[in-house]
């Protein structure tokens, strides 16, 4: 069945990868240079500009007959962002592979703290900076290279590339995937697949691949504390009424124990082995600046298979202008990571419920945009599983790390309903430096080379060597 000699095929691929990475590179960075924000207080013509850019890449790949933007309304007030869908059906026998990525990025935080411009990649040493360079922008160019690499090599061959491809790039993946179950929905034919290649994740180091096998879910909402009915002088009442931000310090440190873990019953661990990880290295990964760190246990425990809590925004006077009144209220965002094994709803309920029973000073509570996500466990029995692995090793020099994430990819769950015959495997760009959704985000090129090549590779063995069977999953 193979059209090529193993050891040509592995030179080739080799070859054809190093010699597209300049264009690679240059197209990545036109793409970070469009400011493609999700969330609903930017402008969603840069969006649809991204999405454009994203469907001329995978037309120009050559595999496809018609690359098509789409976009559904997640209610009837909110319209959804464009996302993009391609097919190509397979030869008789073999596999079809859905890739995802996300064209869609984080807003990019305040100036100042960027290094260099957060729309304008710049290249320093091996890393190229900007918002988007890596989450997940580069996630994109992985799947369009890997295809420009198979499809030339199978082209000069004769041949036409046997696997169906799939291809569905979101464009809110950033912004919860509102409607992602809607894409899933209409497009349930030209998205399923044998394999999914989900390309939104993390490397253990910049020469050490991963394979995600575990996602912490998550429960985002935003706490609304109010404790008067109006703002006062802070000299006239100020020691026997209470204010909002004194109740809302009060009640936030009822979410944590003294070491900093989850004290909210209901958010549990997931008990499983991890990889050793000095604490010294996470303190300068993430730039801890007393050294310290939360939680008890395994490190790598705490941040793939432990809850965590975090206040990532407060709406409150800045001190610019602050004036001397007690503040009546105070709203923050609180966003939790859930372990794996943890039901998201019964999650957001148990935390809730916590804020309710630790009110302090009768202080009123309100709740609002509240976003659920499961977490996930990988099955790792399949061969699809064993083929990533191999492939990783081949191309990065070293054995794969199967590794669990802290963060959350909670539309995972979604495409196992959809399609649970599937097989699930989690990749990605990112290596601990990347600094994804902060600012001076970026991408090691030396990273995406290896992640393009693998990918590249497990496509090639698939095509080469197709699993036993008729090569189609259950699409129910």
């Amino acid at each position: 069945m193979s059209k090529f000699d193993p050891a040509e095929l592995a030179e080739q691929l080799r070859d054809r990868v190093q010699l597209g990475m300049p264009n690679t590179i240059d197209r990545l960075a036109r793409l970070v240079r469009i400011p493609s924000v999700s969330w609903d207080a930017f402008d969603r013509e840069h969006v649809q500009a991204s999405a454009e850019r994203v469907r001329e890449l995978f037309a120009g790949t050559g595999m496809f007959d018609e690359v098509g933007i789409h976009q559904y309304d997640i209610d009837d007030e909110t319209p959804g962002q464009p996302g993009v869908i391609a097919r190509r059906e397979a030869s008789e026998g073999w596999p079809t592979v859905l890739l995802y990525a996300h064209h869609d990025v984080q807003p990019p935080g305040r100036d100042k703290l960027w290094d260099t411009p957060a729309y304008e990649p710049t290249l320093v040493g091996e890393r190229l900076y900007g918002r988007g360079a890596s989450d997940d922008k580069a996630g994109v160019l992985l799947h369009v290279a890997a295809l420009e690499t198979l499809h030339d090599l199978w082209e000069a061959a004769g041949e036409r590339f046997p696997l169906g491809i799939s291809v569905f790039i979101e464009g809110e993946e950033e912004n919860g995937s509102g409607s992602f179950t809607k894409f899933l929905d209409a497009h349930r034919e030209a998205l399923g697949a044998d394999y999914i290649i989900v390309a939104d994740s993390d490397n253990a180091a910049i020469d050490v691949p991963a394979l995600t096998v575990a996602l912490r879910g998550n429960v985002t909402f935003n706490l609304t504390v109010r404790t008067l009915s109006h703002a006062s002088h802070s000299g006239m009442f100020g020691g026997a009424a209470p204010d909002a931000m004194l109740a809302a310090v009060r009640l936030l440190d009822t979410l944590w124990n003294a070491d900093g873990s989850v004290a909210v019953d209901g958010l549990d661990s997931h008990d499983a082995a991890v990889p050793d990880l000095p604490a010294s290295q996470l303190v300068e990964e993430a730039g801890v600046i007393g050294g310290e760190l939360l939680g008890s246990g395994p490190v790598l425990a705490r941040t793939w298979y432990q809850p965590s809590i975090t206040i990532t925004g407060i709406d409150a006077p800045d001190v610019a202008n602050a004036s001397n009144t007690l503040i009546p209220e105070v709203r923050v965002r609180v966003s939790a990571r859930i372990a794996p094994g943890t039901d998201a709803e019964a999650a957001a309920e148990a935390l809730q419920a916590h804020l309710r029973a630790h009110a302090p000073f009768g202080a009123e509570l309100e709740f609002d945009s509240l976003n659920t996500g499961r977490p996930f466990l990988v099955d790792i029995d399949g061969d699809g599983v064993e083929r990533m692995r191999g492939a990783m090793a081949e191309c990065w020099g070293t054995e794969a790390q199967l590794s669990g994430i802290g963060g959350s990819i909670p539309f995972i769950a979604d495409l196992v309903d959809r399609f649970p015959a599937s097989q699930i495997l989690v990749t990605g760009v990112e290596d601990p430096a990347t600094r994804a959704h902060s600012p001076n985000e970026s991408q090691h090129l030396g990273v995406l080379h290896r992640a393009i090549l693998t990918e590249a590779w497990f496509l090639a063995d698939l095509a080469e060597n197709p699993p036993i069977g008729d090569g189609s999953a259950e699409r129910e």
